[in-house]
């Protein structure tokens, strides 16, 4: 069994956080998976925008991991912002914090979706479950996928760097000078589990929203999808990563792309 659930926000209930290339990130990528991975459409949830809400995209994992046993592929892919609070149940030792990822209805009462509830998903399924996790979001305190890569625009054109920022009460509560941690705590024994999880930039950078070649993207997911494209997808994790690397050093992007997961899954491709 193969099964995928793309989620991707541009539109936010929160003034000012709206972002462009989510969406273009997830078609994007459902275009690779039926084209070069196998996948039949019904294999494949798209969740975008005002849908994208907390409950719908819990809704989603659930409907990911059903039926799910030893073998099968599960790929889950999260396009828009990410941020993150301070830990409540004290399983974060190193910086006190959590990550989360921003729904479409995010507020700083409970309507986020933590780390911690992406583990307990993940957890029930069987270690021998090949999951893949492509999250195209910001991981900084400061919570934001950031709108730049100025210089790709045409001449016309303008972008502006949006943030999702915690309101002053729950900044407050955060270390500005806090040690870098591992991107999400949920990729849990990397001997034994079969958990792979991409992210577009170490958690205390930000992650590029921006225009290239015509559309706005993830610039990170756009690189992602053009050398799987390219290879039709027969390139292994790890080559992947570098060449995603190396292309967004070149365009003259910060952010640099994480990778975590066993090393025996580095040198396999996506989803085996």
């Amino acid at each position: 069994m193969k099964k995928a659930l793309l989620v991707g926000i541009n539109k936010y209930k929160i003034p000012g956080a709206n972002l462009n290339g989510c969406v273009n990130d997830v078609t994007n990528l459902r275009d690779i998976l039926l084209k070069y991975f196998g996948f039949d459409i019904s294999d494949i949830k798209v969740i975008t925008d005002e849908r994208a809400t907390k409950k719908a995209i819990l809704d989603g994992l659930n409907w990911l991991c059903d039926g799910a046993k030893a073998n099968d592929s599960i790929l889950f892919q999260f396009s828009g912002h990410g941020s993150q609070i301070v830990d409540k149940d004290g399983d974060e030792y190193k910086d006190n914090l959590d990550e989360i990822l921003c729904p479409h209805d995010m507020d700083w009462d409970g309507t986020y979706i933590v780390d911690d509830e992406l583990n307990e998903i993940f957890s029930k399924l069987d270690p021998k479950v090949n999951i893949d996790i492509i999250l195209d979001s910001c991981h900084s305190g400061t919570g934001t996928r950031e709108a730049m890569g100025l210089k790709l625009l045409p001449e016309d054109q303008t972008l502006s760097i949006k943030f999702i920022r915690p309101p002053v009460d729950i900044e407050c509560k955060m270390d500005e000078d806090m040690p870098v941690k591992k991107i999400f705590s949920f990729v849990l024994d990397k001997k034994t589990d079969n958990r792979v999880v991409f992210t577009a930039c170490k958690d205390n950078q930000t992650s590029a929203d921006a225009y290239i070649s015509g559309t706005y993207n993830g610039a990170f997911t756009y690189y992602f999808c053009k050398y799987l494209r390219e290879a039709q997808g027969n390139l292994t994790r790890y080559e992947l990563l570098k060449r995603v690397r190396s292309s967004l050093k070149f365009h003259g992007f910060s952010q640099i792309p994480q990778l975590e997961c066993a090393k025996a899954e580095r040198n396999k491709k996506l989803l085996e």
